[in-house]
């Protein structure tokens, strides 16, 4: 940012050009001043008696005397030079002051980092690793920064945990403050994998498993669904995340929850009556029971104040909401919604209607007795669901029919309506294929085009 800095007898003043915010320090309360080179010309580095940091550059090599004279005279602080390391080492050490963490190599910084802007600190064996909060004015943000600790020799202090608390200490963090609202014990997530305990907190939900710890803030939820399984016995419920939660190089956009429908809790929440009616205005009760995803989500729906997706009214050829089928490696369900498509669980992709450039339906490679189903969207990306049961066609088709989604692949005869379910079941060739039709399409079109050019040729 830039701005102006004046100089008085009383301390500094920076007032910054764009904002017109003004930064005053006082001189009674500096303690330290550091000179140093920098990437365009010198800069000061300022460090107050209550930990503060603050940091201007901008100064030409030949200001040093002049600025080190005054702040001799008027702070009675010396403006100490300091280099900082160029060498591009990667292993020093690591210093804690104030607000800052400094990384030196020998006696000279490499870096520094200003703990006040992470946003997370998660240890693992011998790794700490610090996320920071997005700074939305850059183009680029500084998003996580890992460092290695290695083990020492002395006993009852671990190094990892040692770092973690001096970054925790400073850093602004969500913090478990005051009681969970609510905790479900022991829930079964497909992604992240694993069984997690979940405490509802009243600003964020917290994900406590064996290996894997998570801090969600309800403002990072876009959506949930509710997805009823094909067997009738099972549930899922799909956390929509932006941005999503990460461990290491994996990134998880939803959290995929999955519930026994026969599984009932009696649920009571950690908050007296008058302030369950006050802070949910009916939508729970101090004690509830009932089954367990239904308790899931309502108290979820409560906190997160999302409305609940759930299948619309599209019915498959079995009588289920979602049709079985296989995507990229493996094989899982496709659930046609009111506003688009979602596909669980391994990956999960949600893709809206706006979003769709058009559809298409393709013949199974295998056998005729299977189609793909090709969705194309508007930034030119395509997901392919294979191998969806033939008896599924009319069901799929009539539905994206009815949504006037834009179909690539239409047939010629588009004004004759095919009874399709009257014989959806029979392997004879009367039955609609686009693939087929699409291809006699072609044929007709090649067949056109050779006709005139040999009509040139007799010309000739």
């Amino acid at each position: 940012n830039d701005g102006r800095l004046r100089l008085s007898k009383a301390g500094l003043m920076y007032k910054n050009s764009k904002t017109g915010k003004v930064e005053n320090i006082a001189a009674a309360d500096l303690s330290e001043g550091v000179w140093r080179r920098v990437a365009l010309g010198h800069g000061i580095k300022l460090l107050t008696r209550a930990g503060h940091v603050y940091k201007y550059d901008g100064f030409r090599e030949g200001e040093f005397d002049k600025i080190s004279d005054f702040f001799k005279t008027h702070f009675h602080v010396d403006l100490v030079e300091k280099d900082l390391c160029v060498k591009g080492w990667n292993w020093g050490s690591a210093r804690f002051g104030g607000q800052l963490l400094s990384f030196d190599i020998g006696e000279q910084p490499a870096f520094e980092l200003p703990l006040s802007n992470v946003s997370q600190c998660t240890t693992g064996k011998n790794e700490v690793t610090l996320e920071f909060h997005q700074n939305d004015d850059s183009d680029v943000s500084l998003m996580e920064i890992r460092f290695y600790v290695p083990p020492t020799q002395e006993d009852g202090v671990d190094p990892v945990e040692a770092f973690s608390k001096n970054v925790l200490s400073k850093a602004d963090v969500i913090q478990a403050t005051g009681d969970a609202v609510c905790i479900f014990r022991e829930l079964q997530c497909l992604t992240p994998r694993g069984r997690y305990d979940i405490r509802i907190y009243p600003s964020f939900l917290h994900l406590h498993g064996k290996t894997f710890d998570y801090k969600i803030p309800y403002t990072t939820v876009l959506r949930l669904f509710l997805l009823p399984h094909k067997d009738q016995r099972q549930m899922f419920f799909v956390i929509s995340l932006d941005p999503p939660i990460k461990q290491g190089q994996t990134r998880y956009h939803f959290l995929i929850l999955l519930f026994s429908k026969d599984e009932d809790i009696t649920l009571t929440l950690n908050m007296s009556e008058e302030e369950v009616e006050k802070r949910f205005e009916g939508k729970l009760k101090k004690n509830m029971s009932g089954c367990l995803y239904e308790m899931v989500s309502r108290v979820m729906k409560a906190l997160v104040n999302r409305k609940i997706t759930v299948p619309g009214n599209f019915q498959g050829h079995s009588g289920a909401q979602c049709i079985t089928c296989s995507y990229k490696a493996s094989s899982g369900l496709l659930y046609p919604l009111e506003r688009g498509f979602i596909y669980v669980h391994k990956p999960p992709v949600h893709i809206r209607f706006d979003e769709v450039n058009c559809v298409n339906f393709a013949r199974g490679t295998t056998t005729t007795r299977s189609f793909d189903f090709e969705i194309e969207t508007k930034q030119a990306s395509q997901y392919t669901f294979s191998n969806i049961e033939r008896e599924e066609y009319g069901k799929l088709f009539d539905f994206v029919n009815a949504k006037k989604l834009n179909i690539k692949n239409r047939g010629l005869k588009e004004g004759v309506k095919q009874p399709y379910d009257d014989y959806a079941d029979s392997d004879d060739d009367q039955q609609h294929d686009a693939y087929l039709e699409r291809m006699k399409e072609e044929g007709k079109i090649r067949e056109n085009a050779d006709s005139d050019d040999s009509g040139d040729e007799t010309g000739e």
